[in-house]
């Protein structure tokens, strides 16, 4: 039985080991990994690997992914404190947490209904920033609380993300996994109406799925 410290301690060997030493620079951001409890996002059978470099199922076919992925998307979007952040895939919670600890307000939409219940169980029990949630076709946004600052979506798109785009602000930036020939982690940056747009390293995610189950 894994106790508070031995987690306290896997926590610090996870940053040192797999975010900092692989670039992970954004202090704001390595202080909220040392912050979050990720045993209590997966399954509690494997809480001794808690935080190992991988991703962990999570049930309905999805799953919560690697530290570092998480970290290397996040510190990409470069959020501010006064940031308001859309996150497309709640999952189980665990990636909500880690950005309302740097943004503003974060906003979380997710597709399944059980997943969506126990994301907001978990984090009812922990220390976190303003987070609200709902069910919903992430691939819509949520126009009632558009523009955000910083869109991230944690699930793979075959195309541009054209819907969640327009609801960023004038000098926003949208993070996605973007499959053609193969997968990638793209950056989108609005400036002057226009959007750049960057190819930043391959990746693995589960699909990005339309509609609410």
């Amino acid at each position: 039985m894994e106790t508070a410290l031995d987690y306290r301690i896997a926590r610090r060997r996870m940053v040192t080991e797999q975010l900092r030493q692989r670039g992970i620079t954004d202090d704001r951001l390595l202080h909220a990994f040392l912050s979050v409890p990720r045993q209590l996002f997966i399954d509690p059978a494997l809480g001794s690997r808690a935080y190992d470099d991988c991703s962990f199922p999570i049930g309905y076919d999805q799953t919560i992914s690697q530290p570092f992925m998480i970290a290397f998307m996040v510190q990409a979007l470069e959020i501010g404190p006064d940031d308001r952040v859309l996150e497309i895939g709640t999952g189980s919670g665990y990636q909500s947490v880690v950005l309302s600890l740097l943004a503003k307000e974060v906003y979380s939409i997710e597709r399944i209904t059980p997943l969506a219940r126990k994301a907001e169980e978990v984090l009812r029990s922990i220390r976190t920033g303003r987070i609200r949630l709902k069910v919903g076709d992430g691939s819509k946004g949520w126009k009632g609380y558009a523009p955000f600052d910083r869109i991230i979506v944690s699930a793979v798109t075959s195309s541009n993300p054209d819907a969640l785009l327009s609801q960023l602000t004038p000098e926003g930036k949208l993070i996605a996994p973007i499959a053609d020939s193969s997968e990638h982690i793209m950056l989108f940056i609005r400036r002057n109406g226009r959007f750049a747009k960057r190819r930043l390293r391959r990746c693995t995610f589960v699909p990005l799925k339309k509609g609410v189950d």
